[in-house]
């Protein structure tokens, strides 16, 4: 007999051929492999002495994420009966939805009922959701919650985003409101595995979303794919993407589970890890740490010992001032009266900041007071670096004394500078060096963000020794005079 999964997936490609992807990218669509949703379906833990279930698909598509369970829980002699309840409200794809799940109940042994909902999944639950109907009542929770969520930025004003004012900052994403949502639909005790982006582990934008999430819930499993552009493969969507596991519960494992595959192809060749729950899940801006071995447990640990950031010693992480291409009348290709220096990625060379360079555009004459900034000392890091470059973590000293002819400089927004270090020693910023060149801060930084961005609300939350420390580290990397990461990490080793 034809297993239920693969006749709804070549109904799927059947839909996917005839509709072209600019459509379905109106609705932020993406279709899950059928691998991803058979291991995403068994990664549920099943009730013991249940017999009946209730499940919710919330951007239920084609249908792949709740034929996976429903297969799953074929072979499970004690479930009886399973009500399942799918959001779609793209018209397009409501039919496939409807006649792929009306297959399925006529080849299943157990009693399935399904209900198609075809409204706003999250617009729809606005009221529950934000307390304004009293008591919500048992009977709208689930059990299991399966979902592969639209991936689509909306505006702050979009009426999802002030649907759930709790959770949004900036201009949201749809694929968390989704979650957030999810995590309010469940039953205590109730399981949720979802397919998402990475974005929401760190930054500030997903500050608001986490801390809601984890005051509701625990994470029991995060499945990494090594190789980022192989999770949607027939989509070509080039997306840091993750499978979670959560439940919905007020006490914390004592552990998590991470495991780890190449692609969605083959999930049975797969690494699997313990990582403790209070590495994972770590501070109050309850940053998620996706480790996958016992080394980068060890390089948390380590570096999570200090108990200060940058903002806690007075410095700061900034972004660059001048966007250029938004500024081109104001950029100058040699020295000239009023122009000062901009300083660009390639001024960043081995460990040092090298002006002028011969680049073209590298000074500038404005009088607008937002793109200048003081002549003073700066460490200068890099915003962007590729995939596959050995260090995420660039950086170079740049000291104001070697240009005294300026009182000001100006930064391209392409990289980034620690403030706060006019009244300190040069010692200080040859010791920043010393943390963010080594092999440990690379290391911890890749934990914390899978982008090849580096972006400075991360930086300002990462662990930093007290002052005296750095400046210590900077006199002995001044006396050594090496710039190279194998010295900084020398220097830094003695200090852990």
């Amino acid at each position: 007999m034809m297993k239920m999964i693969d006749h709804v997936c070549a109904a799927t490609v059947e839909y996917i051929d005839h509709m072209p992807k600019s459509k379905r990218k109106k609705y932020g669509q993406f279709f899950t492999s059928k691998e991803t949703a058979v291991f995403m379906a068994g990664l549920f833990s099943i009730p013991e002495g249940c017999t009946s279930l209730s499940i919710l698909d919330p951007g239920a598509g084609s249908g792949i994420l709740s034929v996976a369970l429903l297969e799953r829980l074929e072979s499970n002699a004690e479930i009886d009966s399973i009500e399942l309840v799918c959001y779609e409200n793209d018209s397009n794809i409501v039919d496939l939805l409807r006649s792929n799940l009306e297959w399925v109940c006529n080849h299943t042994t157990k009693k399935v009922s399904f209900r198609i909902v075809t409204d706003n999944y999250i617009l729809s639950q606005m009221l529950e959701y934000n307390g304004m109907l009293g008591a919500s009542p048992d009977t709208d929770k689930f059990d299991m919650i399966i979902g592969n969520p639209p991936y689509m930025k909306i505006a702050k004003d979009a009426p999802e985003a002030t649907a759930m004012p709790d959770v949004c900052y900036g201009a949201p994403n749809l694929y968390f409101l989704f979650a957030a949502m999810s995590m309010f639909n469940l039953k205590v005790d109730g399981e949720m595995v979802y397919i998402i982006p990475r974005s929401w582990t760190s930054g500030a934008y997903f500050k608001q979303f986490r801390k809601r999430f984890f005051e509701e819930g625990a994470l029991e499993h995060i499945h990494l794919f090594v190789s980022r552009d192989k999770v949607f493969e027939k989509e070509s969507v080039l997306q840091e993407t993750i499978i979670i596991k959560a439940k919905k519960t007020q006490s914390k494992p004592n552990t998590i589970t991470i495991t780890t595959t190449q692609s969605n192809a083959d999930f049975s060749n797969r690494t699997v890890f313990e990582a403790p729950y209070s590495t994972v899940v770590n501070g109050d801006e309850s940053y998620v740490y996706l480790v996958t071995n016992t080394e980068e447990v060890q390089t948390l640990n380590e570096l999570n010992r200090w108990t200060d950031t940058l903002p806690d010693i007075g410095l700061k992480m900034k972004t660059g001032l001048t966007v250029d291409f938004r500024n081109r009348e104001a950029l100058r290709d040699s020295a000239e009266t009023d122009a000062v220096p901009l300083f660009y990625s390639q001024h960043i060379q081995d460990g040092k900041v090298i002006f002028p360079a011969g680049k073209e555009h590298e000074y500038i004459v404005t009088e607008q007071r937002g793109l200048l900034q003081e002549n003073t000392n700066y460490l200068f890091v890099k915003r962007f670096t590729a995939k596959e470059e050995h260090r995420r973590l660039q950086c170079g000293v740049y000291l104001a004394r070697k240009h005294p002819e300026y009182t000001e400089i100006s930064t391209q927004n392409k990289i980034n500078f620690i403030s706060g270090l006019r009244e300190l020693s040069e010692c200080v910023v040859y010791g920043l060096y010393v943390l963010f060149n080594s092999t440990l801060y690379d290391s911890y930084y890749r934990i914390l963000n899978g982008s090849t961005q580096v972006n400075s609300t991360e930086i300002n939350s990462m662990p930093v020794p007290p002052m005296n420390t750095i400046e210590a580290m900077g006199k002995e990397l001044i006396r050594v005079r090496d710039m190279s990461e194998a010295t900084c990490d020398n220097i830094l080793r003695s200090y852990i």
